[in-house]
């Protein structure tokens, strides 16, 4: 095994626990208080959050040399613990199977589509704000 394993698997494993429980925090709250919207915006809002903060990371990694304990703390760890993919799959269905053709194809598509300008629009963020520097 490489050098560090232990370190970067305890660094993944804590932030995928943070990430974990902000993502359950957030979708029961938004849930709760939007409990008859079109799609789930609780599991929609730790997606396209966690995307765009993924972008982010990843390009201030760039400019920035990040450790790659920390960048494994905070991208596959918190960011892979807040966002999810299974959530999405499972909610999708429920709403095929309640009949709600529209919903979970909105579902998907909103997710995906603003997901991904999401992530590209936190590393312009960061290319931005370096290029003022």
């Amino acid at each position: 095994m490489k050098s560090g394993f232990w370190v970067r698997l305890t660094a993944v494993g804590t932030g995928g626990f943070l990430g974990s429980v902000f993502r359950y925090l957030i979708s029961l709250w938004l849930n709760e208080r939007y409990p008859t919207s079109l799609i789930p915006y609780g599991t929609f809002t730790v997606n396209i959050s966690g995307s765009f903060l993924l972008g982010l990371i990843m390009q201030v990694s760039f400019y920035i040399p990040m450790n790659e304990t920390v960048r494994l703390f905070f991208t596959t760890g918190i960011m892979g613990g807040l966002t999810t993919f299974s959530t999405l799959t499972y909610e999708t269905m429920a709403l095929v199977y309640n009949g709600s053709y529209f919903a979970a194809a909105m579902n998907i598509l909103l997710n995906l589509s603003v997901g991904l300008l999401s992530a590209l629009g936190g590393k312009e963020l960061v290319d931005v704000i370096y290029a003022r520097l």
